[in-house]
């Protein structure tokens, strides 16, 4: 939403018997650095003794209530833009059954690094106004929830949505998430295919670990806004258009690919 965090608190959940807590602290470690790059201290949190690991943190930040940016402000004419490669998802399900090669590991690895800030400041200085990340809804997860409380439509060039490199490849394996799986199911209903085969449908559902922004940006302002990224240095692919309601199924919009 383009706020700017203050202060976290770390929230941990560890399998104290069967990972060992030398691994926990590493995982602190590197919180504790993300957050000092983000600019937010860390001031204080909880740990349990849980089955399975859980690391995470509630963020308290400030917004100027004239710059936030929402899900719900999207409009007919503007384009969509992606900060972020997808594939995450099917990538961390290879790794997890050995199946990647170290290359495209490193890739996921460092999109997943890479903090969302540099490209929020970049879209609030534009005037960018509609906005969401993506993460474990996929890319056609969060547009829906922006279609839907938008009360629009939006159409998606696939060829010009950015996958990681091997991604692909990893899916044709069947590298495919649980996740990624019910992404699908979940929002299948209300999209119109076209030509995208089933590869396309899995990785526009793909359940992204820290993915980047879609924003939604007035149409004069679209070159504004990718040159305001390669001046943070930060990746910007126009990947299709809001558009008014294209059909109907329910009280929700609509997502058309092609």
């Amino acid at each position: 939403m383009g706020g700017d965090p203050l202060t976290a608190l770390q929230l941990i959940g560890w399998p104290r018997d069967t990972i060992p807590f030398e691994v926990l602290q590493r995982v602190i470690e590197g919180g504790i650095d993300v957050m000092a790059e983000a600019g937010c201290v860390v001031v204080g949190g909880h740990s349990i003794d849980d089955a399975e690991p859980k690391y995470g943190f509630a963020v308290t930040g400030l917004i100027p209530p004239d710059q936030i940016m929402t899900n719900a402000n999207a409009k007919p004419g503007q384009v969509l833009v992606l900060t972020k490669p997808i594939g995450t998802g099917i990538i961390a399900t290879a790794i997890k059954n050995q199946k990647v090669t170290r290359d495209v590991e490193q890739q996921a690895i460092a999109t997943m690094v890479l903090l969302n800030r540099e490209a929020a400041g970049a879209a609030r200085r534009v005037g960018v106004d509609a906005a969401t990340d993506v993460t474990g809804f996929g890319l056609l997860g969060h547009l829906s929830e922006m279609v839907r409380a938008s009360g629009v439509s939006a159409y998606i060039e696939v060829e010009n949505v950015p996958v990681i490199d091997g991604t692909r490849e990893l899916l044709d394996a069947g590298m495919v998430p649980g996740g990624t799986k019910r992404n699908l199911e979940a929002v299948e209903k209300m999209c119109l295919f076209g030509s995208a085969g089933e590869t396309s449908k899995i990785l526009l559902a793909d359940a992204q670990t820290s993915g980047g922004l879609l924003l939604a940006v007035d149409e004069p302002l679209e070159s504004a806004l990718h040159q305001a990224m390669t001046d943070v240095d930060t990746t910007s692919w126009t990947i299709g258009r809001i558009v008014e309601r294209a059909f109907e199924h329910g009280p929700s919009g609509s997502i058309i690919t092609s």
